[in-house]
């Protein structure tokens, strides 16, 4: 797969390409069906093509209605890899992109930069000065300028007995609320917290249980609360428990992302560091004492190791 950043530097493939354009944050189950029909659809022919965005561009525009990222930019490019695309370009979210009307942005972005024969969409795409374009105008430039527009459904999952669109706000929503489980079913794999190691106040190392702490930048956190999770550092991959939160029984008041690795022996600062998160297994409490939440990691470890089977990937029960 090749990256290219910045518009200036796209230039039209030869013959054409299938493309798709969107942020593509947390390239969930819909994303990754989206792009395996855009991959169909290219066969051996076409090269399939991803326009996305970076920042955010609400992050331009209305940073106070920007939402916490998914994925972070490296992840993301991964998963378009996994999912076949050919090539990438990510576009700078600059006010005079993002001002262009849907006809111009059609006519002097997509068609201009990329020539595509097939241009594959979610239904509730929208482009253009305050994403006044629709699927049905994209229809109708495409006949225009020489492409077939093509909207795939949404794909749905059941959530407290109602049927829920799959989108990144919906993981949004369920990471928020505590609500692992269903956001992992719509992303199709455990979220995962993704950062650098830095300094703590070594606190879980006088309790016996060293923790690393991760800074995950502007990635979304979940709720606070005990997870089970799977941790790939640079030594290996270990189970894990997660605390998210503020370190109540000793008055923190910042929220934090702690991870005990299970079985790990070594020294984890400044160290890049993976937490997939398979299972919420408890709210955080405030203890009495020192020694009542040392019993209670205690049973966390346990829990850890009862949920998550020996391969470190997948959750008991």
């Amino acid at each position: 797969m090749r990256k290219i950043d910045g518009l200036e530097h796209a230039a039209p493939l030869p013959g054409g390409c299938v493309l798709t354009v969107g942020n593509f944050d947390g390239v969930h189950r819909a994303h990754q069906h989206l792009l395996k029909q855009a991959k169909t659809l290219a066969r051996a022919s076409l090269p399939l093509v991803v326009m996305t965005f970076e920042p955010h561009p609400l992050a331009i525009i209305a940073p106070h209605r920007a939402p916490q990222r998914l994925t972070p930019p490296d992840e993301r490019l991964r998963w378009f890899e996994a999912c076949g695309a050919d090539v990438v370009v990510v576009a700078r979210s600059e006010p005079t992109l993002l001002a262009m009307t849907a006809a111009d942005f059609v006519e002097h972005v997509l068609v201009s930069r990329f020539h595509p024969r097939h241009v594959i969409e979610g239904p509730t795409f929208g482009f253009g000065r305050d994403r006044t374009g629709t699927n049905e105008l994209l229809a109708t430039l495409g006949v225009r300028f020489g492409f077939t527009a093509h909207v795939i459904p949404p794909l749905y999952l059941p959530v407290d007995g109602a049927e829920r669109a799959i989108s990144s706000s919906l993981v949004r929503e369920c990471l928020v609320a505590g609500r692992l489980d269903v956001a992992n079913a719509a992303l199709g794999r455990p979220y995962a917290l993704i950062g650098r190691v830095i300094p703590g106040d070594a606190r879980g190392r006088t309790l016996g249980f060293p923790t690393a702490n991760l800074d995950c930048g502007d990635q979304l956190v979940p709720a606070d609360g005990v997870y089970a999770a799977c941790a790939h550092a640079p030594s290996g991959r270990f189970s894990a428990a997660v605390n998210i939160g503020a370190a109540r029984t000793f008055g923190g008041i910042d929220r934090r992302i702690e991870a005990h690795l299970l079985d790990f022996n070594g020294d984890l600062y400044d160290a890049s560091l993976r937490l997939e998160l398979l299972k919420f297994l408890r709210n955080q409490r405030t203890f009495a004492s020192a020694d009542a939440l040392k019993t209670q990691v205690m049973r966390d470890l346990d829990d850890v190791r009862a949920c998550i089977k020996p391969d470190a990937e997948t959750v008991r029960g």
